[in-house]
């Protein structure tokens, strides 16, 4: 997948991703788009897992498939960076 593309998934899922989740996520849309492409990467890598049984690496196509499968991974990265910055501010 090309970088345009890596881009226009990860602002998709990101921005879909904070609307979804619950409570009040800062950032901007920088912020918002690294999301979506780490959300990219995890739902990608946890969907490869559930499919083959293999952990790989790999990121969510630009498809509406792949859309889904990066909002949840961007909302599993929204959980897991409040669960990061909860415990550095305690």
């Amino acid at each position: 997948m090309n970088i345009i593309a890596w881009i226009i998934l990860g602002l998709l899922a990101g921005a879909i991703g904070k609307a979804i989740y619950p409570g009040r996520q800062g950032g901007g849309i920088l912020s918002t788009m690294i999301l979506g492409i780490v959300g990219a990467f995890i739902g990608g890598s946890v969907f490869t897992l559930l499919q083959t049984g293999t952990l790989q690496l790999t990121a969510a196509s630009l498809s509406i498939g792949g859309l889904v499968v990066a909002i949840i991974g961007a909302m599993i990265a929204i959980f897991l960076w409040g669960l990061l910055s909860r415990s550095s501010n305690a």
